[in-house]
């Protein structure tokens, strides 16, 4: 019982003798600083290129290619409906012109294909825009070439399946004409159905 309350006695005296931890309560205390790191302001910038009044032009004017060659195609519908021919009055000095030029069809289509289409010169919406032009006019001639080989004749079913398709011919190119020129005086690329595909290829 002596030895261990001597024990104690020396246990208490080395205690004192530990160095206790020291804690700085100023820094504990102080309050928590917000630090927010700033973000420097990103700008975004947009890089507008619009296109050029003469490829505007150029693209616009290509259209019309196909637009005259496929008026043959609306005779019909111009026999059943007179009233339609007021809305191609504006056009019409523009295709006296255009047929009073000897095979005016053949020189503005390599005059097109060669001039433009494969002339690197000029920007690939030009290129693109002519190409679909060229295209297009390539397959009008294709309803034509069935009418000559199966000769539907001048009455009955056939003759009936021939109207039909010309007249859906020719309105099909009249809103492929309508959609390329607005879009292209837009600045803007027209993708025309059955035809941007195989324009695309090309250029």
């Amino acid at each position: 019982m002596a030895s261990l309350c001597y024990s104690l006695q020396l246990t208490s005296k080395f205690s004192s003798l530990i160095p206790k931890p020291f804690f700085n309560r100023t820094f504990l205390n102080q309050p928590k600083s917000n630090v927010s790191l700033s973000r420097r302001p990103t700008t975004t910038r947009m890089s507008l290129n619009p296109t050029p009044a003469i490829d505007r032009l150029i693209s616009a004017a290509a259209y019309t290619l196909p637009f005259f060659n496929s008026l043959q195609y609306g005779r019909y519908l111009f026999i059943q409906y007179p009233q339609l021919g007021i809305l191609f009055d504006p056009v019409l000095p523009l295709l006296s012109l255009y047929k009073s030029v000897p095979y005016a069809s053949f020189v503005a289509f390599f005059a097109l294909y060669l001039g433009v289409v494969r002339n690197p010169s000029f920007s690939h919406y030009v290129r693109f825009n002519s190409m679909q032009a060229v295209t297009l006019d390539v397959l009008l001639v294709v309803p034509l070439l069935l009418t000559r080989i199966l000769n539907p004749g001048r009455a009955g079913l056939g003759y009936r399946v021939m109207v039909w398709g010309h007249t859906g011919v020719f309105v099909f190119s009249c809103l492929c004409f309508v959609y390329g020129l607005v879009w292209s005086i837009l600045g803007r690329t027209p993708y025309l159905p059955f035809v941007a595909d195989a324009a695309g290829r090309q250029v």
